[in-house]
């Protein structure tokens, strides 16, 4: 089980873009609480604090203990984050409430480790997947799934039946492709850039050939012009 994150949050009465506005000029984040058919709740909660546990837990994969107004703990997911487009504010959080013994569904991230050898030969890792879609217990999320492309050669590919998810479950087709080494795609386009100058050189060559044929004068256009 891992260690419980805890986060403080207020409930707050007001709503719509203008207390939103007010309070994160006061420092705040706007957030709302929902989930096992009970009401929303609107919350706020400092943006100091929210950072803090941001920067130490995998957003979206890890359970908090969402402390509201000093009246105990509610366990919470993280289902979405918007952030300011141009700035790293953060201006909304959505939370779900979850139940510590009933399984959720929940996206867990995919990281890829190593460098391939097919990658060292010139070829290109694409990574096609970059979550698998999981069902488990709140406490036994993982933080992400690791898998090692090192053996990797041009042509290669994993799947998502390729590794160990341990005790969890995974709602995804264990055949979709996770991440494959392809060919190096510079020799084709140089290919066909040469391959593109000599028709250019060849179509210059027939048309100087072709002017060369002609006699000046021998059009009858131009003879009549002439008179």
């Amino acid at each position: 089980m891992k260690d419980e994150i805890t986060l403080r949050a207020e409930g707050r009465a007001q709503t719509g873009t203008g207390a939103a506005r007010r309070m994160r000029r006061d420092g705040f984040v706007p957030a709302v609480v929902y989930g096992h058919g009970r009401d929303s709740v609107h919350l706020r909660i400092r943006a100091d604090e929210l950072d803090g546990v941001l920067s130490r837990i995998s957003a979206g994969t890890t359970m908090i203990g969402l402390e509201i107004d000093g009246a105990g703990s509610r366990k919470v997911l993280i289902r979405e984050l918007q952030r300011h487009p141009f700035r790293s504010a953060i201006l909304h959080v959505d939370f779900f409430q979850i139940r510590e013994h009933e399984k959720i569904r929940v996206a867990v991230p995919l990281r890829l480790i190593g460098l391939a050898q097919g990658v060292e030969e010139g070829g290109i890792l694409q990574q096609l997947r970059h979550e698998i879609q999981v069902e488990c217990l709140p406490g036994d999320i993982p933080e992400s799934f690791e898998l090692d492309v090192t053996a990797l050669l041009i042509g290669d590919s994993l799947h998502i039946a390729d590794f160990d998810a341990g005790g969890v479950t995974i709602l995804d087709d264990l055949d979709l492709t996770v991440c494959a080494v392809v060919p190096p795609t510079v020799m084709k386009v140089e290919e066909e850039e040469e391959l593109e100058e000599i028709e250019g050189e060849e179509i210059e060559g027939e048309a100087e050939a072709e002017a060369a044929e002609e006699e000046p004068g021998s059009s009858g256009k131009e003879s009549g012009e002439a008179s």
